[in-house]
C-alpha cells in the first residue's frame, strides 16, 4: 500500500537526486528534514534516507561510469573504511532514539551538520580555485583515505546522509584530487556507505521500505538529469541556492529539536 504523501515523497526524492548528481552528495540533507516535516520520527527517517540514497547514488555513479568519469579503485579505497564506520553511526543513532533527550540532541547535531555544510560548500569553492598540490601533501595517502572514508561512514550511519559533502573537500585537501574527480568518486563511495548504513538500520527495525523505494526512484530520475545537464549551470547559482536551503533546513531542525526537548514550555 502506498503512503498518502506519495507525491511529496516522489518530489523530495527527485530534488535529492538532482543534488546528488551535481554536488556529489547522497541527498540525505534534504530527505531527512523532509520526512521529519511529513511526521516521521528522526531515526526511521534517517534509516529510510539511507535506503533511498542507495538507488540515487547507483544511478548517478552508473551514469558517470558510462561516461568514463569513475575510477573504481578510488571508490573502493575510500569505501572500505566507510563501510565499517557507518555501523558506528548506526549504533549512536540507535542509542539516541531511546530517549527524548537523545532524539532532540540528534536533531540538533543534524542542524549543526547542515550549517557545517554551508562552510564546506564555500571551502570547496576555494579549493577548486586553488587546488592542493599533491607534491606538498603531508598526510600519508592511506591515512588520508581512512580519515576521509571513515568520517563519511559515521555521517551516513548517524544522519542518513551519504557523506559526500565532507568527502569532496577532504579528498581535495588530503589527497590533492581535482574537484570533478572528488565529486565523481564521492558519489561512488556513497553507494557503499548507504548499503552499510541501510543494513545496520534494517537489522534494528528502523527501515520504512516503501517510503525508501519511492524516495529512491524519484532520486534516480533526478540524478540522471543532473549528471547530464546541470553541470552546464553556473556554479555560483547552484552553490548559493544550496546554502540558502541548508540554512532554512538547519533552523527547522533546531525548531523540531526544541519541540522534542520541551524548550519554552
Amino acid at each position: 500500500m502506498f503512503p498518502p504523501n506519495l507525491l511529496l515523497l516522489i518530489i523530495g526524492g527527485f530534488f535529492a537526486g538532482i543534488l546528488a548528481g551535481f554536488l556529489g552528495i547522497g541527498g540525505g540533507t534534504i530527505l531527512v528534514p523532509m520526512q521529519i516535516a511529513l511526521g516521521y520520527a528522526s531515526v526511521p527517517a534517517i534509516a529510510t534516507s539511507s535506503l533511498a540514497i542507495i538507488i540515487t547514488s547507483v544511478s548517478g555513479s552508473l551514469q558517470n561510469w558510462r561516461m568514463g568519469y569513475l575510477d573504481w579503485r578510488r571508490v573502493v579505497l575510500l569505501g572500505l573504511p566507510a563501510a565499517f564506520t557507518a555501523q558506528i553511526g548506526v549504533e549512536i543513532a540507535e542509542i539516541a532514539k531511546k530517549t527524548d533527550l537523545g532524539a532532540g540532541l540528534l536533531l540538533i547535531a543534524f542542524g549543526l551538520l547542515l550549517l557545517l555544510n554551508i562552510y564546506l560548500v564555500e571551502l570547496r569553492k576555494q579549493l577548486a580555485k586553488n587546488p592542493t598540490n599533491s607534491s606538498t601533501r603531508r598526510v600519508n595517502p592511506v591515512v588520508a583515505r581512512i580519515m576521509t572514508g571513515g568520517a563519511a561512514g559515521v555521517l551516513a550511519g548517524l544522519f542518513g546522509v551519504g557523506g559526500g559533502v565532507i568527502m569532496v573537500p577532504l579528498q581535495m585537501l588530503l589527497l590533492g584530487e581535482q574537484i570533478k574527480v572528488a565529486i565523481q568518486t564521492s558519489l561512488g563511495v556513497i553507494m557503499i556507505t548507504a548499503v552499510s548504513a541501510t543494513i545496520g538500520h534494517a537489522v534494528k527495525g528502523n527501515m520504512m521500505v516503501v517510503e525508501g523505494l519511492i524516495l529512491g526512484f524519484g532520486g534516480l530520475v533526478g540524478a540522471q538529469i543532473s549528471t547530464r545537464f546541470l553541470p552546464k549551470l553556473p556554479d555560483s547559482i547552484v552553490r548559493n541556492m544550496f546554502r540558502f536551503l541548508l540554512a532554512i533546513l538547519a533552523v527547522y531542525m533546531f525548531w523540531q529539536a526544541a519541540q522534542i526537548l520541551g524548550v519554552g514550555r
